[in-house]
């Protein structure tokens, strides 16, 4: 495409030096270097992000231990069957006595708070 070889530089060099003179072509060349590191670099941040988005794998990092995508619908979850009757069941308070419901206990008590 464009293609500079060693004497166009040279000549570039010798055009730049008669132009600007001995004091300011060293800063001239500092800055011209500073501009393409700058170049470079955004150069090379670009290719790099390029590629981990090209590499990005939402299942494969799933298994990493990051959260999952959310669904953008949410569906309510399936009632599940009842466990096997061989499991025993879990602890729970015996009917009342009386035939009339056992009165419902506010989760902020504990057997502490209640009076003797």
């Amino acid at each position: 495409m464009f293609e500079v070889g060693f004497t166009e530089i040279i000549l570039i060099f010798g055009i730049a030096l008669l132009v600007l003179g001995p004091e300011r072509l060293p800063k001239l060349a500092a800055d011209v270097g500073r501009w393409a590191g700058r170049a470079r670099a955004m150069a090379r941040q670009l290719r790099t992000q390029l590629e981990q988005e090209v590499q990005f794998d939402p299942l494969r990092d799933t298994a990493r231990g990051s959260p999952p995508p959310k669904p953008a619908a949410a569906t309510p979850p399936v009632a599940s069957a009842p466990p096997a009757e061989s499991a025993p069941p879990a602890e729970s308070p015996p009917p009342a006595a009386t035939g009339s419901p056992a009165p419902a206990a506010r989760p902020d008590e504990t057997d502490e708070s209640k009076p003797a």
